[in-house]
């Protein structure tokens, strides 16, 4: 059976991932840094390569550059419109020297889930492919206003999302998503592995941390930032 994208982040398998960047050197360093946290399934350094590589191997996040040589110039917002069809299962995080507004609102309007620049640590980046493979948007503090210029309102939420959600635990976080998708205290406990008292000590904790009062506020804050 196939792991699901929390069951790797847990532990159990690492992510599988994509590197795109169209500098060789940056793509050996960057496996060296990684490749104790995550799987790197395959690289590529054009539009074509990653296309390629990204619907051969299906993989779990992309770590996409912004500008790469080949196709017809559009860089990494090229290859993500030729990926529109796999969005649903694969994510995209772009990471780029690159922090000019236009490349930012070009990839998020191309569909990929984040954007932070290279001067990210490697643990920093590890956790932020995480995150992104378990459906949050994730930026580099500066670039996030970028986005809601763009954007507007609707997506403010999802990047204010991003500092609200480094108030839980990791496992408050599980537990939230699960309780947020309507499982049962006894079905979280369940998946988990854990005990009910337990899931109800940590759904008390996430209501007090983001400031909720019942289940029914929680599902719907997080269906407003996208994280189920």
């Amino acid at each position: 059976m196939a792991l699901s994208s929390n069951d790797r982040a847990g532990g159990k398998a690492p992510l599988r991932t994509v590197l795109v960047d169209d500098h060789s050197l940056f793509r050996a360093g960057s496996k060296a840094e990684l490749s104790a946290d995550l799987d790197i399934v395959g690289e590529a350094g054009s539009v074509e390569g990653a296309v390629a590589v990204i619907h051969e191997t299906l993989p779990d996040v992309v770590l996409l550059d912004v500008h790469l040589p080949g196709g017809t110039g559009g860089g990494g917002a090229e290859v993500l419109r030729a990926c529109s069809g796999l969005l649903d299962q694969v994510r995209f995080l772009a990471l780029s020297v690159s922090d000019a507004a236009e490349d930012v609102v070009a990839v998020i309007r191309a569909g990929a889930r984040g954007y932070v620049t290279k001067s990210i640590t490697a643990h920093e980046l590890v956790g932020a492919v995480r995150r992104v493979a378990d459906g949050d948007a994730v930026f580099s503090p500066r670039l996030a206003g970028f986005v809601l210029d763009a954007f507007g309102a609707g997506v403010a939420d999802v990047a204010l999302a991003d500092d609200e959600l480094d108030r839980l635990t990791a496992r408050e976080q599980e537990v939230m998503r699960l309780i947020a998708r309507g499982y049962t205290y006894r079905e979280v406990a369940s998946e988990l592995f854990i005990s009910i008292k337990t899931v109800e000590t940590h759904v008390s904790a996430v209501l007090r941390k983001l400031q909720l009062s019942s289940r029914a506020e929680l599902t719907r804050w997080a269906a407003q930032r996208r994280l189920v």
